[in-house]
């Protein structure tokens, strides 16, 4: 897979209207820079003016979200995500998530969520609605295992994994 471009202004295929293939393309990218745990990486998906909904915190703007997003990671350590594609239409896909991660005392949990996002001509999501559950887990159920960072494409995703 490319590296990632680091020109905030670079387009971020795929583009809108999405179908079945490119809307699950976009799904897997997002998941992909997200497990990279760099705020900056991944602040350059979303458009220079981007609107979030993040459990009950709103936050607008790519400077903003690396920030959110530099909080989130010092919190939320060893952090791995898997994103499944939910629904599409036009500009807009829905996705459903689940993420382990543990906090600075060793308690591990669960996040599941789903997201509403929205997306500009060029690719850059504009929108982003998350709504997200913490469920306190032993470590011993914990089902993610790989190595940090992406997740390797023979790793079982959400459905595979009952989740």
């Amino acid at each position: 897979m490319p590296a990632p471009t680091t020109d905030p202004e670079a387009p971020r295929p795929p583009f809108p209207p999405f179908d079945a293939e490119t809307a699950a393309k976009k799904v897997r990218l997002a998941e992909d820079g997200w497990n990279s745990r760099d705020p900056a990486r991944v602040a350059l998906a979303y458009s220079p003016g981007s609107v979030w909904r993040n459990r009950a915190e709103f936050v607008s703007g790519r400077a903003a979200i690396e920030q959110f997003l530099v909080r989130k990671w010092a919190r939320e350590l060893d952090y791995r995500l898997i994103k499944e594609l939910w629904a599409f239409h036009g500009h807009r896909i829905a996705v459903r998530f689940a993420y382990e991660w543990h906090d600075d005392s060793g308690h591990w949990f669960r996040s599941y969520g789903n997201e509403n996002w929205e997306f500009d001509d060029q690719g850059f999501m504009h929108t982003r609605i998350a709504s997200i559950n913490d469920l306190p887990i032993q470590e011993s159920e914990r089902k993610y295992h790989w190595p940090l960072g992406r997740r390797p494409d023979g790793h079982p995703g959400l459905s595979d994994l009952g989740l």
